[in-house]
């Protein structure tokens, strides 16, 4: 039993990353951190990390994909993801790019999660507008969106598909 942790406490840097990168996609900060905090050596972690780039093992434009298509599905704007973009390493040009890749419907989206969250009443007063509005701020959609959004009365449908 004791040989097994010896073994694991041997691992190389490259084999930790690596076994990181087989149960999901990371960023290169991601796993960066993730072998500084278990104690492996910076110079030998970028130097795994370049093996593991060199053989497109790991990428970030492949975990910015993952991470914009999850966060789309989930229900969050495109301010949301491109923030949680930038914590990971990937810079507000190429998480733009990643954005516009998506070809996301931000307006579909913003109605769905209306949808879920207040169901098909519309909003009457200042005060259901204002608590929609801020649901779906908070949620990364920007200002015109929510505002074409809410100004609708919080309608759940676009104008023009109601009978």
């Amino acid at each position: 039993m004791a040989r097994k942790s010896t073994e694991k406490e041997q691992a190389s840097a490259y084999d930790k990353a690596l076994g990181l990168l087989a149960r999901r996609e990371h960023s290169a900060r991601e796993l960066r951190t993730k072998l500084a905090r278990r104690g492996l050596d910076a110079g030998e972690s970028d130097a795994a990390l370049e093996k593991l780039k060199a053989k497109d093992y790991q990428s970030d434009a492949r975990f910015g994909e993952m991470l914009v298509r999850s966060r789309i599905e989930g229900g969050y704007g495109p301010r949301w993801i491109s923030a949680e973009l930038r914590t990971h390493g990937i810079d507000e040009a190429q998480a733009r790019s990643l954005l516009d890749a998506a070809q996301a419907d931000w307006p579909a989206l913003v109605r769905r999660q209306l949808q879920r969250r207040f169901g098909d009443k519309p909003a009457t007063t200042l005060a259901e507008r204002a608590k929609r509005a801020g649901f779906l701020l908070r949620r990364g959609f920007d200002a015109s969106t929510v505002k074409l959004a809410v100004g609708n009365g919080g309608m759940v449908e676009p104008p023009g598909d109601a009978d």
